[in-house]
């Protein structure tokens, strides 16, 4: 008699997604106690304000449950990059209702400076700043989603909803274009 190979265990993520999907409220809780310092600091890093990125948070996360039944990891890639597009979409229309922008910080307000950030003067942190700012906005989430989240191209293209090919692009752009924005800060040794 022929035996069943059975597929691996679901991860606890999976278990805990299944459960929040048929309304357990504490299974969503590890969701977001999983998932709440990186919607935070996307936030934060898209905007640049503390107090925006909590309440895209709230957002993110009342969204996410509002909709989680309908959600779909074939379709929408993975958890985290569903969440990250949430946060992503939310971020952008409250900075366009309260324009103009907020200084673009290079990371996260309770994470510790790098020694690279350490090295940087206020001045070159605020050219650099700018010159991030200054990124077309999906060049700009592309790049903050790859070098500060981390994101697979994958992840990325799941979380914009465009394909890896446009990733790789804005990606390839954002980065020419900082390089020759900052160019004059490397050549006096700024940056360095």
């Amino acid at each position: 008699m022929p035996t069943q190979v059975a597929g691996p265990p679901p991860t606890a993520e999976e278990t805990w997604l299944q459960a929040a999907q048929r309304g357990d409220r504490a299974a969503f809780g590890h969701i977001v106690q999983r998932y709440h310092r990186l919607i935070l600091s996307l936030a934060y890093r898209l905007g640049g304000d503390a107090h925006l990125a909590e309440d895209v948070a709230q957002d993110t996360f009342l969204k996410a449950w509002r909709y989680l039944p309908d959600f779909r990891p074939e379709y929408d890639h993975s958890l985290r990059a569903w969440l990250c597009r949430i946060a992503h979409n939310r971020t952008i229309d409250l900075l366009r209702q309260q324009r103009p922008h907020t200084d673009l910080p290079l990371g996260h307000p309770t994470a510790a400076p790098s020694p690279l950030r350490q090295a940087l003067t206020a001045e070159t942190t605020l050219e650099v700043q700018a010159a991030i700012r200054r990124l077309p906005e999906l060049s700009r989430t592309a790049l903050i989603l790859r070098e500060y989240e981390e994101m697979s191209y994958a992840e990325i293209a799941a979380v914009l909803d465009i394909p890896i090919g446009t990733v790789m692009s804005r990606l390839y752009h954002a980065r020419r274009r900082l390089a020759e924005e900052l160019a004059p800060l490397l050549h006096t040794g700024a940056l360095l």
